[in-house]
């Protein structure tokens, strides 16, 4: 049946696991005022995938190959405003509610949601709303606050780029020794075995 005309929702997925990326098509397909425009495997695909098939709504997974779901929602804002966009995890990580927020998505919701709900939720988000799994939001509020001063946010961050000590303190003015200092004292703040187990600590807080 073909329900392309006025009042039929556009909607791109993004899914990188083939099975799970058909089957939240069948499921979408099941309403008849919902239409899937377009399906990717790739975060690096969506914002030129959405530039050609003009959705309403993407439903995107956050892990994604290449760009992840959440940084492909801050360009798909930027290159095609008018496309809200539906953020799904499998996992509750309160760090990837507290950065989808930061991005501005219009929707975050689990994968083990019912099929009715997903498709209530691109409804809604269509039409202007907001949708927010209240499981993910009781994660978010559990999370203690950062125990990092502004400076070991700032070094640890870097770090987490890929940048070396030298380039850090290139960067914020300092000496390669403070840095250092910085990196030991965020570890140590942050019960880390080392800088990267720091850095995944403090990234699934939603501090960096």
């Amino acid at each position: 049946m073909d329900v392309r005309g006025a009042g039929v929702i556009r909607v791109l997925l993004a899914e990188d696991v083939r099975m799970l990326r058909d089957a939240l098509v069948s499921v979408l397909g099941l309403a008849e005022d919902i239409e899937v425009v377009g399906a990717v495997e790739t975060g690096d695909a969506i914002v030129t995938t959405a530039l050609r098939a003009r959705p309403d709504v993407a439903v995107i997974d956050i892990e994604m190959p290449g760009l992840d779901g959440i940084s492909a929602a801050v360009q798909l804002q930027q290159w095609l405003p008018e496309c809200r966009t539906l953020i799904l995890t499998g996992v509750a990580r309160p760090g990837a509610l507290r950065r989808a927020m930061s991005a501005k998505v219009a929707g975050f919701m689990g994968k083990d949601a019912a099929p009715d709900d997903l498709i209530d939720a691109v409804r809604t988000i269509a039409a202007g709303g907001k949708v927010l799994d209240p499981q993910l939001a009781f994660a978010a509020l559990d999370v203690a606050a950062n125990p990092l001063t502004e400076r070991e946010n700032d070094v640890l961050r870097l770090t987490a780029t890929g940048a070396e000590p030298a380039e850090v303190a290139a960067r914020l003015g300092l000496s390669q020794g403070t840095v250092r200092n910085y990196l030991a004292s965020a570890v140590t703040k942050l019960g880390a075995r080392n800088r990267v187990d720091a850095i995944r600590i403090a990234h699934e807080a939603g501090w960096l």
